[in-house]
């Protein structure tokens, strides 16, 4: 089970990385370097004019052709996804990267070597809690004309499994897993990058794998290789090279008879970070690749973005005793039936409060709104929005009783679905702006479930009865 109080953490001191860039050749050195709270991961790239910021975020994906690409401001880091998979597998939040070059060093072809550093310099925890984005629901992204599919499914925990298929006589279904971020390090970190032999000559061509030089990389050879095909490959890295019994080039041993397939987990891990939060969920892909990871992080970071509106919704448990009950808040409303429009009080804060209203047939208004189709005016859910809001703002006075809760302004009122009897609303309202002279500005959210049934802007002001 994984700790959702857990807090923020960063490294301890900079850490200073070489090497040379798998696909442009050039030697880089990257500095790690300690980030505050909530800035999550961030490349710098110092090479250039006005050191132009680059941040880890799908948003800002450009390319994924042989990696993952990013770029912003005029500036572009790639080959990000290795040294991503180490600071999510050690469970880092918040890291500035300056760079001095375009790629990052591609080193063993793994992320062992980052997470030796990493491991090396240690860690220091900050004050605020890690920012879990918790998979409430199943999210699926597909590609069926090349059978990937990646679904994310609830679980108090970070779980990955992967499986990979290439139709290789050498390299067939393959299946690798962590059933929890822990276990990364030892299971995952080491695992290196691969290709086939036949692609070797085409991304010479193109002009790629300048850094390539057989010793970060697994070359799968699955089909027969002539003497001038070796030869090429020999004038080509410098290297003599002969074809392993398993069909791999012998320029290495493998570390794991399913090291391709854990080396696509370590690359999902990478690009997962691109969501820009640490995940709380069981990930399982089929056939993966950087832009399908890049498209599920993306559709991943669309459920946030649904979800950032109910976020301060609570869940209503009828066994939990309310703050106040129907009698408590009359002691503070001076609304009565029957224009009482708040039943119990979940939540109160300083900020924010939650309140429920449970609609039931046996209201009057039903009578003429509408005949044989009874909805819940929005009018009055905004009314029921406000008195909940009213409870906030006269908690701040010591003799609540003696003053009155006035509307004076709603902004952006919006109302996405109908309410029915027999449905209970959950009303939250969060302050905009600390209240002054008895003035609130809040946002206020309205839901029947985890539909969002009405939302709006409140101003209010709160004045003593003469």
């Amino acid at each position: 089970m994984m700790d959702m109080n857990v807090k923020q953490r960063t490294i301890k001191s900079n850490i200073t990385i070489s090497g040379v860039g798998l696909h442009t050749g050039k030697y880089v050195t990257m500095t790690l370097i300690p980030a505050p709270e909530n800035h999550w991961f961030k490349f710098r790239r110092v090479d250039l004019e006005d050191q132009p910021v680059v941040a880890v975020d799908a948003d800002n994906v450009s390319d994924t052709s042989r990696g993952t690409t990013i770029s912003q401001n005029g500036a572009s880091v790639s080959t990000i996804e290795h040294l991503m998979a180490a600071l999510i597998g050690l469970q880092l939040d918040n890291i500035l990267i300056d760079i001095d070059g375009p790629e990052v060093p591609i080193l063993d072809g793994s992320s062992a070597i980052f997470v030796q550093k990493l491991n090396e310099t240690g860690f220091v925890d900050q004050d605020a809690d890690r920012d879990f984005y918790e998979i409430k629901e199943n999210i699926h992204y597909g590609e069926p004309d090349r059978k990937v599919e990646i679904v994310a499914m609830p679980l108090d925990g970070y779980r990955l499994t992967c499986m990979i298929d290439f139709n290789s006589s050498v390299l067939g279904s393959q299946h690798a897993s962590v059933s929890t971020i822990n276990e990364f390090t030892k299971e995952i970190s080491s695992s290196r990058t691969f290709c086939f032999l036949h692609e070797l000559e085409t991304l010479v061509n193109k002009n790629l794998i300048k850094g390539g030089d057989l010793s970060n990389a697994i070359v799968i050879v699955d089909k027969e290789v002539s003497d001038e095909e070796l030869s090429k490959l020999k004038s080509l890295f410098n290297k003599e090279v002969t074809v392993a019994d398993e069909g791999i080039l012998d320029n290495i041993q493998l570390r794991y008879q399913n090291e391709p397939a854990r080396h696509k987990l370590l690359d999902m891990i990478g690009d997962l970070a691109l969501v820009g939060r640490p995940l709380k969920g069981h990930i399982m892909a089929a056939r993966p690749g950087h832009a399908a990871n890049v498209a599920f992080a993306k559709r991943i970071k669309t459920q946030i973005k649904k979800d950032k509106g109910r976020k301060n919704v609570k869940a209503y448990d009828p066994n939990v005793a309310p703050v106040y009950d129907t009698v408590q808040i009359m002691n503070i409303l001076p609304h009565r039936q029957p224009f009482l429009m708040v039943d119990k009080i979940l939540e109160l804060s300083e900020t924010h409060v939650v309140g429920l209203k449970n609609v039931t047939m046996n209201e009057d208004l039903f009578m003429g709104h509408f005949p044989g189709a009874p909805v819940f005016p929005g009018v009055l859910q905004i009314e029921a929005m406000a008195q909940t809001g009213g409870i906030l703002v006269l908690n701040t006075v010591p003799d609540p009783e003696n003053w009155l809760t006035l509307f004076l302004k709603i902004e952006n009122a919006r109302f996405k679905n109908q309410v029915h009897p027999g449905d209970t609303i959950i009303f939250s309202c969060e302050l905009l702006e600390p209240i002054r002279r008895g003035i609130a500005r809040m946002k206020g959210v309205g839901m029947v479930g985890d539909k969002i049934v009405s939302e709006a802007e409140l101003m209010a002001q709160i004045v003593k009865v003469k």
